[in-house]
């Protein structure tokens, strides 16, 4: 489980973050929700140490990752996989050595051990036989299952990511998500996924936590989020279900 304490973010003049406090928990795909310059991203971010709060704790399972020694936060680090928005692979690297390269930094394993890891994961996200291929050779959709097993190869006991059916088609949307929830649930991991996707939402939004400018305003699972009493929510609700609808003809 991963637990926040008033995280409290400003850049320059503008409060992005303001006193947001939640939990994450473990085997479930847990949401951020929220309109696009609410601070979902910034807040992710603050989870994972790429940015550092003004005020406010990030615990791992216990452990306090901003008040801890430099030995705590490589441990945690060791422990986090990250698929990115866009997957970010390295395009002069093929899908093999995209899928290796953690293993290559953070781990002391045998060529032979990184191989038989790399094919584990790419048969567990649904790609095989494409080892040798560059990114710019393969589909949107593909790109994004190479993040992911890219950030799972390490056994991480936390997974990040941030907007992963940007830019695919709803099919493929539904795809990815499905393989997220599974995948979070078969390893009994601590997932947390932003994205304001309401199909997303209602296909596997177990635990969502709502940002509104900069504030946690509220939190629950996509069996109460169309009735909530949040006006705030609700507006974002219908006006995502009226995209995603167009988007769907």
């Amino acid at each position: 489980m991963i637990k926040i304490q008033s995280i409290t973010k400003s850049f320059g003049d503008k409060l992005v973050l303001n006193d947001v406090t939640g939990t994450f928990e473990k085997g479930k795909p847990n949401l951020i929700i929220g309109a696009s310059g609410t601070g979902k991203s910034v807040l992710l971010k603050c989870i994972v140490g790429l940015v550092k709060p003004d005020h406010g704790q990030v615990f791992y399972d216990g452990r306090d990752f901003f008040a801890g020694d430099r030995d705590l936060k490589i441990e945690v680090r060791r422990e986090i996989g990250m698929l990115f928005q866009g997957g970010a692979l390295f395009d002069s690297k093929t899908v093999e050595q995209n899928v290796m390269f953690p293993l290559d930094v953070l781990t002391r394993m045998k060529a032979e051990e990184k191989i038989e890891r790399v094919n584990f994961c790419l048969k567990r996200v649904g790609l095989e036989n494409v080892n040798k291929k560059m990114p710019s050779e393969i589909s949107g959709g593909m790109k994004k299952r190479v993040g992911i097993a890219r950030a799972i190869v390490n056994n991480p006991n936390y997974l990040f990511c941030d907007e992963p059916n940007s830019g695919l088609d709803p099919q493929t949307s539904v795809l990815i998500d499905d393989l997220i929830q599974d995948i979070t649930q078969d390893y009994d991991m601590t997932t947390v996924v932003v994205t304001h996707d309401m199909n997303s939402v209602m296909g596997i939004g177990e635990k969502i936590m709502f940002i509104y400018k900069g504030r946690n305003l509220w939190e629950g699972n996509k069996n109460d989020i169309t009735h909530s009493g949040i006006q705030e929510l609700d507006d974002f609700v219908f006006a995502n279900k009226v995209m995603n609808s167009l988007r769907d003809k």
